[in-house]
């Protein structure tokens, strides 16, 4: 092989090479930082992955709301109307937080199945929702409408 040559296929391995540990180091770095969304229904059902920071978002159930009088420690069930989930969060929540609204929150699923919140996201006015959580709510009511229509179906048929 003529020298030039070899000396050009030498330092075009190394920029591979060196590209290939760029894209390593960038897809190991993003994968950390990814919080997929998860409904109250999927984490019900057990689809959300444990002690993995995850998003979950939903209506606060009114009357779930329970405040510690000792901490800053505060308790709620969040629902897509169709399944709940437990949430608990220590910290100062968003003056827009209220039972009966939209929230987005970030934070891991423990052991005991209960969602640990290490941020809480209310909305910002009367006409906005995140996206995700106006999904899970059109396909939770979608479910209802569907389980509605069965059981018409059902009871029709019967007579």
């Amino acid at each position: 092989m003529h020298p030039i040559r070899k000396k050009r296929l030498t330092i075009v391995l190394f920029l591979l090479a060196g590209l290939a540990i760029a894209v390593g180091l960038t897809t190991y770095a993003l994968r950390q930082n990814i919080n997929l969304f998860y409904d109250p229904s999927e984490i019900a059902d057990g689809k959300a992955p444990v002690d993995v920071r995850i998003r979950a978002g939903g209506m606060v159930e009114e009357g779930s709301v329970v405040r510690d009088p000792e901490s800053l420690k505060v308790e709620f069930r969040v629902t897509d109307y169709s399944a709940s989930v437990a949430m608990e969060y220590v910290g100062i929540l968003p003056d827009l937080f209220a039972e009966g609204q939209g929230v987005v929150a970030m934070g891991r699923i423990n052991a005991d199945g209960r969602f640990v919140a290490d941020q809480v996201l209310a909305k910002h006015d009367e006409t906005y929702m995140p996206p995700e959580v106006a999904e899970a709510l059109e396909r939770a009511s979608k479910g209802r409408h569907q389980a509605a229509d069965v059981e018409k179906a059902a009871e029709s048929t019967a007579y």
